[in-house]
């Protein structure tokens, strides 16, 4: 086994994740499947990337000085990484957030010391959206900057440039497929775009949950959306800066249902506990796998831990409210 560098920056430890074989939806695809460990950043999810890369993109182009700050709407994972990333840094940071997200979330934001704006959630096209606010109050706020992680193209950025490369070595550039769900479009436009550079042979194919509309857009060149889904984090009804040229070969549709079935199936037999955008990613890999046949090596992204959503996902009472399947352990 090979030991990690020792690292002289605490930023450092943003990156690099390991990749494992994940066994059951390896059986059920009847190919490999690999799983990035996302939650293994410092800010346990993948956003931590997008969130150094956005930082590091201001202070290059002179919009950060030292004591400034950062303002972000979220979902909650790009705020806390831009939170870790802040603190490491000297820099404030303020969060908006949608007031349905995870009560964990919120804990969380607060623990790290930034400072929560929360606001109902509204359509992009509301005034009141979260993306709009954390604009506006940007721009209210003197030496303040807008990370603005859905049309920052240094989001992908960070993908094309670690998230891309890292699967690559990690795989022995022996990659057949590559899926995972969009919410900024980020991590799917830049993994598909490092890889395509690679091997233009790799297919990238985007995962979308119900209520998202990007499946009907890549199947019949239509932004239109069915149905609903409680992932956090994913879902999208534009296309965002992030998502322009993003190299899509084909798109599967999956329920929450799905996912919540990997996230149950992954957590009781192989010890991971992961959230639900994780489960929906992993089903979509094992729809690519089947597609792709007996030989594919198909990776996909891990995004964040479960222990984020202990409160709802991991919750029987919130999953009954939402007519989800509970957990044979919490039921007891």
């Amino acid at each position: 086994m090979t030991v990690p560098e020792p690292k002289r920056s605490t930023l450092d430890l943003i990156g690099n994740t390991p990749l494992v074989l994940l066994k059951g939806p390896s059986e059920a695809a009847g190919c490999e499947i690999w799983g990035k460990c996302e939650f293994a950043n410092p800010g346990a999810s993948v956003k931590d990337r997008a969130a150094l890369w956005i930082v590091r993109d201001a202070e290059a182009r002179g919009e950060l000085s030292p004591g400034g700050t950062i303002v972000e709407g979220t979902a909650g994972n790009t705020g806390i990484g831009i939170a870790l990333v802040a603190n490491a840094l000297g820099y404030k940071t303020v969060i908006v957030m949608p007031d349905n997200q995870s009560k964990e979330k919120m804990d969380t934001l607060r623990a790290l010391g930034a400072e929560l704006v929360l606001v109902p959630p509204a359509p992009f096209s509301n005034p009141g959206h979260f993306v709009h606010t954390s604009r506006r109050l940007a721009e209210e706020t003197e030496g303040a900057v807008w990370a603005n992680q859905f049309d920052n193209i240094a989001n992908r950025k960070a993908h094309i440039e670690s998230t891309a490369s890292e699967l690559w070595d990690q795989m022995e550039g022996r990659i057949d497929g590559f899926t995972c769900a969009a919410g900024t479009g980020g991590t799917i436009a830049g993994v598909g775009l490092g890889l395509k550079a690679l091997d233009e042979n790799v297919t990238i194919a985007l995962t979308d949950p119900h209520g998202a509309a990007l499946y009907n857009y890549y199947a019949h060149g239509e932004l239109k959306s069915e149905g609903s889904s409680v992932a956090e984090g994913i879902g999208q009804g534009r296309i965002t800066a992030n998502l322009e040229g993003a190299p899509i070969d084909t798109q599967f549709r999956v329920s929450d249902e799905e996912g919540i079935e990997w996230v149950r199936r992954l957590l009781a037999e192989e010890g991971l506990c992961l959230g639900l955008s994780s489960g929906i990613n992993v089903a979509g890999a094992v729809a690519l796998g089947k597609q792709l046949g007996a030989d594919a090596r198909i990776a996909t992204i891990l995004c964040d831990t479960g222990f984020r959503y202990l409160s709802s996902l991991y919750n029987a009472e919130w999953l009954e409210a939402k007519g989800l399947p509970v957990f044979p352990w919490l039921a007891r």
